[in-house]
This record gives structure tokens, sequence and C-alpha cells, in this order.
């Protein structure tokens, strides 16, 4: 075979954006140790083994490469190759979505940290692009479904999702009236239960909870006029 021709089979791998709010949207990156791009900071993943489902080889490289188990939401979110470029194999890369709660505290490797995806370390493999495309995919759904759910802990205040929601979408959101939309459209209730105000006084705050643990659309024309202008190529 030669230098510029291709292997007789591509390599699949999988490669996991993983997202958390805490205050402000963070990506979970590990530093390369060795050549190509020595020290850069890359996505977890890995190689998908011999007639291993794709989804099962993402949350395999998750647990053993960077000790995340607890995962809220996954979901695939583009498919491409790449050509082997400097001898390495033909690969076809699957890249996924993976959401974690803001109350889950993974025993990250020493290699591994939480960046700011506003603020992100010079990223491997075009990974950022990846990690571009995942927060505009998160923040499309979160205007017609409950995909919030897996960046919350069980049990929130209207201020805690507010700060979700600012997070992901790089803008002010009020709680009032996001707890009044998402009231409305029976994708979460108030629990009974209230916050204490602590030191700062004031009235506690009404805990609420989503009534679903898993994604659900809530408002379909707002997912179609999300899909509409990439539809129509504008």
């Amino acid at each position: 075979m030669t230098a510029d021709s291709r292997p007789d089979r591509a390599a699949p791998v999988v490669n996991c954006v993983v997202l958390r709010a805490v205050g402000r949207l963070e990506a979970l990156l590990w530093q390369r140790r060795k050549a190509p791009q020595a020290d850069a900071w890359a996505l977890p993943g890995g190689f998908v083994g011999m007639g291993e489902p794709l989804e099962t080889a993402a949350r395999r490289h998750l647990l053993g490469k960077v000790g995340v188990r607890d995962v809220a939401h996954l979901e695939q979110l583009n498919t491409s190759s790449d050509g082997g470029r400097d001898g390495a194999p033909w690969l076809i890369d699957t890249i996924y979505l993976a959401l974690v709660p803001s109350d889950a505290e993974p025993e990250l490797p020493p290699d591994t940290r939480w960046h700011p995806v506003d603020d992100l370390p010079q990223v491997a493999f075009g990974h950022a692009t990846a990690i571009d495309l995942a927060r505009r995919r998160l923040a499309g759904k979160l205007s017609y479904s409950n995909i919030a759910f897996a960046l919350m802990p069980p049990r929130f205040t209207l201020r805690e999702l507010a700060e979700v929601y600012a997070g992901v979408l790089g803008t002010r959101v009020s709680p009032t009236h996001l707890g009044r939309v998402l009231t409305r459209d029976g994708v979460m209730a108030p629990t009974g239960g209230h916050r204490s105000a602590g030191r700062s006084g004031g009235r506690p705050a009404e805990e609420y909870a989503f009534q679903e643990r898993e994604l659900v659309i809530s408002r379909p024309l707002a997912a179609f006029r999300t899909l509409a202008p990439a539809v129509a190529g504008r």
C-alpha cells in the first residue's frame, strides 16, 4: 500500500463532548502526553470494539478513561471520516454529546479537567469544532424540549435553572419567566419543598423538579423552527 492510498478497512472511533453547567458551561477534556499534538487537550474517546454498539463504546470510554458514569443524556452529534494523515489509520469518528448533572462529582484522572467552553485551552484534532456543535445543539434543544433535566439535580430552584440556561445560551434569563413557561408546558412542577434563604434572608425559594428524567419534546413546532434555517440552507 502506498503512502497516498487508504487502508483496506476504516477504524471506527467515538469521541464525547461531555458538558456540565455550574454557573458556566464547561467541557471535560484530557491532556495528551504523546504525539501527535502532545500537550494539547482532547475529547475523551477511543476505538470501537469489533461488533460493539457505538453508544456502548462511548460509555465504556467515558468510564474507563475519565471516570464519568453519571451521564444523564447521551446522543449522537456527528459522524465524519479522517483520511489517515501522517501515516495514521483512516478513521470514522462519531461524536457524542454527553450531559452530566451539576451535582455529579466524578473522580477525574490527573490529566483530565473541566474547562469553560468560552475559554478553551489549545484543543487537538479539531475537537473545538465538536464542542461548538454540541453547545449549539444543546442551546437549540433548550427551546423545545426538557433537555435541561440532564444538567440539573433532582430538585432545584428557578434561579439555579435560569443560571444553567444562561450558561448555555450566553445571555441573561429571567427565572420568573422561565419558570412560567416550563410549568405551563408541563415540563416541570413545584415539589412542595423550599430552599432555606440562608444568611441573605428573604423568602425561602420554592423547589421544582422535571416531570420526566429523559428527553421529551415539549414544543414540536419550536423544534421545526430551529431546524428550518439549516434545512433551507440559510
